[in-house]
């Protein structure tokens, strides 16, 4: 699957716009404060990093304005842009489209009666909605390695709605950040 946008990212302070930030890259300088770790920190914390202007294509600026920016595009926009996930079927915006629709279809996702699975497990979360004898799971990993969700459920007979791997497994196992959505009847 393709990648959505990103955080930016930015190495100087001459990046950020977030008053909250610059203030506080001041007072850092003030006190003498560590501002190498300051700004590490930051490119975590900082809002700016997430708000860039949106990619729409591979043009200058990312297609968002033909003037300066207030901020600086995110540098991977050839790449990442909506006009190429457009055009990839298995992208974020595409996979994001076909969960919206599922949910419109699928009134269990709504509406159903919501049993969480596996409480325990930190890795995963694991939940059945069921309405009018219509029973669907939804299995998430949250982690860069394979896991197990320990549902309890029968999943021999379970049919895949929707996925972001090629073809999930049927038995609970979970390849790293994988979510499928299961239909149990």
């Amino acid at each position: 699957m393709s990648q959505g946008m990103t955080n930016a990212g930015f190495d100087k302070i001459e990046d950020y716009q977030d008053m909250p930030t610059l203030n506080e890259y001041q007072h850092q300088k003030n006190i003498g404060g560590n501002i190498a770790q300051f700004m590490k920190r930051i490119k975590f914390e900082c809002r700016d990093n997430g708000r860039t202007p949106f990619q729409w294509d591979a043009t200058l600026n990312a297609g968002f304005s033909t003037g300066k920016p207030w901020l600086k595009v995110n540098p991977n926009y050839t790449g990442i842009n909506a006009a190429a996930q457009e055009s990839d079927p298995n992208s974020t915006l595409n996979y994001f489209r076909r969960l919206v629709q599922l949910r419109k279809k699928e009134l269990t996702l709504v509406y159903g009666a919501y049993t969480l699975l596996d409480a325990q497990n930190p890795s995963v979360y694991c939940y059945l909605r069921e309405l009018n004898g219509r029973k669907l799971l939804v299995l998430l990993n949250f982690t860069a390695l394979p896991v197990t969700a320990q549902t309890g459920l029968d999943l021999s007979k379970a049919k895949v709605l929707l996925g972001n791997y090629p073809a999930p497994a049927l038995d609970g196992r979970l390849k790293p950040y994988e979510a499928v959505i299961l239909d149990l009847g």
